[in-house]
């Protein structure tokens, strides 16, 4: 954003990092980037921080105020910075369209019953350790609030900026009995889902298999 405006990066981290500049908006620094919708937007040059954020609230309000999307978010006893925090889960999770709508679908189930996300972006998230290709138990055990292996519920706010496909994927979940899934591991970029455990044990297996004949070339 600081390659378009005037404020240099600095200028509009402390900006949003500022209590006084964002608790008016609605928003901690650990939720602020709810407040952010993908999209294309034109600033003056010298628009200021300050302006910069009554602007994306303004655009915040339009869009969930389009496609019925604050009256979604109710329906699924969410809010729509809550939306926007499982989205960023989900957005992470897969680069598939076509796919965000069951996994979201997944997540809320667990989230009905009160069943821990277990969302591995987010113990990613909570150790730092943006360059890991694989989950291990430190990434698991890692105690932050922001880890969904170690505490129920939502993390304090968004793990990564969302997309508008993935937040509608949370508002328009596929409604399934999933509650389980996993990668499978031929190279697609797809997953497996499972009901029960027993099921999704089965899928891990079969993931694993799968991973050494496409790492094998077969």
């Amino acid at each position: 954003m600081a390659r378009f405006i005037e404020p240099d990066s600095a200028t509009l981290l402390n900006a949003f990092k500022n209590y006084q500049t964002i608790s008016p908006l609605g928003y901690t620094e650990e939720t602020l980037m709810a407040l952010f919708i993908p999209n294309s937007y034109e600033f003056f040059w010298n628009t200021s921080p300050e302006k910069f954020l009554e602007r994306m609230q303004k655009e915040h309000e339009r869009f969930w105020e389009k496609d019925l999307r604050k009256e979604k978010a109710a329906k699924l006893n969410l809010t729509p910075t809550e939306v926007y925090t499982l989205a960023a889960i989900v957005e992470k999770e897969t680069n598939q369209n076509s796919e965000k709508r069951r996994i979201a679908g997944v997540y809320l189930n667990r989230l009905r019953i009160g069943m821990r996300l277990q969302a591995d972006p987010t113990c990613v998230f909570a150790t730092r350790d943006f360059e890991t290709t694989r989950v291990l138990n430190y990434h698991k055990e890692f105690d932050s609030p922001y880890n969904t292996y170690v505490y129920a519920g939502l993390p304090p706010g968004p793990i990564a900026m969302s997309s508008i496909a993935s937040i509608d994927a949370v508002l328009n979940r596929e409604e399934h009995q999933y509650m389980y899934f996993c990668a499978a591991g031929d190279g697609s970029g797809m997953h497996q889902f499972a009901e029960t455990l027993a099921g999704h044990n089965q899928n891990v297996s079969r993931y694993k298999k799968n991973l050494r004949n496409f790492q094998n070339g077969r």
